[in-house]
């Protein structure tokens, strides 16, 4: 079935005379929702065919990347390690209780030596006691993820124009370009400060999954609040303003930023009168709970989260 697009009425799309529909891949899948399911799809049938046994991967604290690879654990029958970034803390935050719910075995690596784990060495070391393991990046981008990515643009059956997508590791945009095969107008908006840094690694994904690269993808990197799961009022509001009425919740480290990007960018009449733009909502919503503690807000509901 494809994944849900609901066309948004706003008085600036009608002032501006263009068209914003969502893209709800945060419906997608019922426990690992939109991107990280995506990602996840090819590597778990990978790791099935490898006799692999345990899934290993690294990431924050409040990681929405560690939560999906948990919940994938549990589901299709593998062990998960999670090496985390940082020091423990207990009590542990709704993300890792949701990991260790799962069955994941959390680790810990000082930032120093976080820094170190795309070294093959280090890796080595890291996976010498664990069974059969499959190995999964960061944010969860390898050419298996990038491929899973690129069915988010070729299942569309709606024209479309332009395609915005927030941007972390830049798979998920990699693979939207791939997919969109030079067709229409691709933009990334990075979530972390000082994001033209994804300009060289989309390019690197992109040719290494098509063997080419595209010239109708580019960065928006002024819309990241401060930089890497980091907000402002003025986007808290608005993501509590959209909700009100369009009935999406957004998350506030990706997809928040995002579509505030949009919005704004119609209002400086970025996009010319006609435009069809599809923003794709990736899901991320988990962090939601361990947020909502970290800057103790009143909103949204639980029953937003649950």
């Amino acid at each position: 079935m494809a994944t849900p697009l609901q066309y948004l009425s706003h008085p600036l799309l009608t002032q501006k005379q263009v068209t914003l529909a969502v893209l709800r891949e945060d419906l997608l899948h019922p426990t690992i929702p939109g991107n990280k399911w995506r990602k996840l799809h090819y590597n778990l049938q990978e790791a099935r065919t490898q006799h692999a046994e345990t899934l290993v991967t690294f990431g924050g604290a409040f990681s929405n990347h560690i939560a999906a690879v948990a919940t994938a654990g549990q589901e299709f029958g593998f062990n998960t390690v999670g090496y985390i970034r940082g020091e423990e803390t207990v009590p542990f935050n709704p993300t890792l209780q949701h990991a260790t719910s799962c069955g994941m075995q959390l680790r810990y690596l000082s930032r120093e030596d976080y820094r170190l784990k795309y070294e093959p060495a280090f890796q080595e070391q890291l996976l010498a006691s664990i069974p059969n393991p499959y190995l999964l990046p960061e944010g969860g981008t390898n050419l298996l993820a990038v491929k899973g990515c690129t069915e988010i643009v070729t299942e569309l059956q709606e024209p479309w124009d332009v395609i915005c997508v927030a941007a972390g590791t830049g798979g998920t945009l990699a693979g939207i370009i791939a997919g969109a095969q030079g067709k229409g107008q691709i933009i990334g908006f990075p979530a972390l400060k000082g994001g033209d840094f994804l300009q060289a690694d989309v390019a690197h994904w992109l040719q290494a999954y098509s063997g080419r690269g595209y010239g109708n993808w580019e960065l928006q990197t002024g819309y990241h609040f401060g930089g890497y799961a980091k907000q402002t009022p003025e986007l808290l509001d608005f993501i509590e303003a959209f909700y009100r009425q369009h009935q999406v919740l957004l998350d506030p480290v990706y997809t928040g930023k995002m579509l505030f990007g949009v919005f704004d960018l119609i209002e400086k009449d970025y996009f010319a009168g006609g435009t069809k733009i599809i923003a794709v909502h990736t899901g991320g919503l988990q962090g939601w709970t361990g947020f909502k503690e970290r800057y103790r807000l009143s909103w949204p509901t639980e029953d937003l989260l649950s």
